[in-house]
This record gives C-alpha cells, structure tokens and sequence, in this order.
C-alpha cells in the first residue's frame, strides 16, 4: 500500500505485459485512454516549436511501465484493442520471444506518420526492457531519481528530451525526479501530468515553476483512473481527497480514483 493505495508491483517484474493487462482489466483501468489525445496534442504541439531542427524533440514518459503511453501516442491503436490482444488465447499461448516478436510486427504496422521518439524511464528493468523489444521505446532508462543521481546514458538523453509525460506516477515520484531530469535538459521542456486527487502535486508545481514553467490546472475537470480494489482503499481515497481540499462526491465516492491534468510550459510564474 501506498498511504492506503493498493500496490501493484508484481505485474511490473514480469517479462511481457500479459499479467499488467490480465491484472487490471476487471479494475477497467483507464487513465492511459484518457491521456493518449492530451498526449498527442502536447506531442504535436512542442515539435512545432522546433520546426527548422534537423532533429524533433523526444518524449519521455515516466513511470512508462511496459510502453503503453508510446504505444498508444505513435500507433493507430486503442487502449480497449491492447487489452483484448494482451488477454486473447492467441497471446495466452506465446513465449515472450514469440509475444514481442508479434508485438514489434503489429506495432511497426500501425505507426502514425506524426511519430516521435519515446523515451520510458522507470525502475521495472522488466518492463522498459520488453517495451524497447517491441519497438515502442526509442530509449530505456532505469535510473531511480527518487534514490540517486543521474546516470551517464540518462543524462545524454535528456539532450534530446522536449516533453515529459506521466500517468498516474504521481503516487511514487516525487519533485526529486523532476528536478533530476530538467537539471540535465537543454531544450525547453514541457511536462505534462495526470495527477490522482489523492496527492499532492504541490510540491512538483513549485519546483517546476524555478525552472521557468508555469503550471496550468482545472481541477473541476477530471479523470477517472481505476476502480478501487476494495473498500479500504475506496475511504482511504475519499478521506485523502478531502484532506486536500477535494469533494469526493460523484468520484472517489462512487467508487474509482480520478485524476487532474497539470500542464506545464515555459512562461512567467506567477
């Protein structure tokens, strides 16, 4: 648990992305669906700055898991057609081998001609390792910025990094890893975060604002995540929620998390 969030580390360890899928399909979690037309927006929107560069910006999604951000930013695809594919006998009955094998053939042939670059960065080795298997993730970084600095090949990457993307993560990074990554960037960054309402994002909001971003939010407008697991997790999310200002009716109280959308862009802070 999470301050009271059930924790789902055992699917993030394993080679493929079935039991990530099998796990979370009866909890109907959605957020990845909510976030992919936000995500090409943003995506779109920060390489246009950079017209006339003989290279685009990159996206780093982190907390990327097994890629399903970068799959759903650069391929004609939806989040509802990857859990039938990940939860079908046909991949029931695969090796990994086999499983990214498919994977990397279905992926290549659903591309969108506005692709860019993905990085992924997170500490499940597992999981980026099968994503840049399957031809989703460009890089694949396990630094814990949580924990420890920088590493070289982290650092070097950062060079090329444009728009930081994350969903959900909110829970276990912190503004540490945020201030890691924009140490170590040379363009100008973007960062765009789906937030669950029962943390705060305070913290992150006012690290960012010394790096020159400034931090838009409305938080009427919300995203539902997941169904709870149980009861307990449902009134920890409730009395979290209030905690921090939050009315849980009509969301939390009817029975899954939600999260808020923080965009973040150069400008004046106030």
């Amino acid at each position: 648990m999470t301050g009271g969030k059930s924790r789902f580390d055992d699917i993030y360890v394993q080679p493929d992305p079935r039991a990530y899928f099998t796990r979370l399909a009866p909890l109907e979690y959605e957020i990845p669906h909510h976030a992919q037309p936000v995500f090409r927006r943003e995506a779109a929107e920060r390489a246009a700055l950079d017209n006339g560069r003989p290279d685009r910006p990159v996206v780093l999604d982190v907390c990327c898991s097994y890629g399903i951000n970068a799959a759903l930013l650069n391929h004609d695809v939806t989040l509802a057609e990857l859990y039938e594919r990940y939860t079908s006998d046909t991949a029931g009955r695969m090796s990994t081998t086999e499983l990214a094998a498919w994977d990397k053939e279905f992926y290549a042939g659903r591309r969108r001609p506005q692709a860019l670059s993905v990085y992924g960065l997170d500490i499940a080795a597992p999981a980026v390792h099968y994503a840049q298997q399957a031809g989703l993730l460009d890089g694949a970084f396990t630094d814990d910025l949580e924990q420890a600095p920088l590493g070289p090949e982290l650092r070097s990457a950062l060079t090329d990094v444009g728009l930081i993307t994350l969903t959900g993560g909110g829970s276990y990074v912190t503004e540490r890893t945020f201030a890691a990554l924009l140490d170590g960037a040379r363009r100008p960054v973007w960062v765009s975060a789906f937030v669950l309402r029962t943390v705060s994002y305070e913290p992150v909001v006012r690290t960012l604002a010394t790096y020159g971003l400034r931090t838009t939010v409305d938080p009427s407008r919300t995203y539902p995540q997941r169904r709870f697991t149980d009861e307990r997790e449902q009134r920890y999310a409730i009395e979290a929620v209030r905690e921090l200002g939050g009315d849980p009716s009509g969301r939390e109280e009817a029975g899954r998390f939600h999260c808020v959308l923080y965009d973040s862009r150069p400008g004046s802070v106030s």
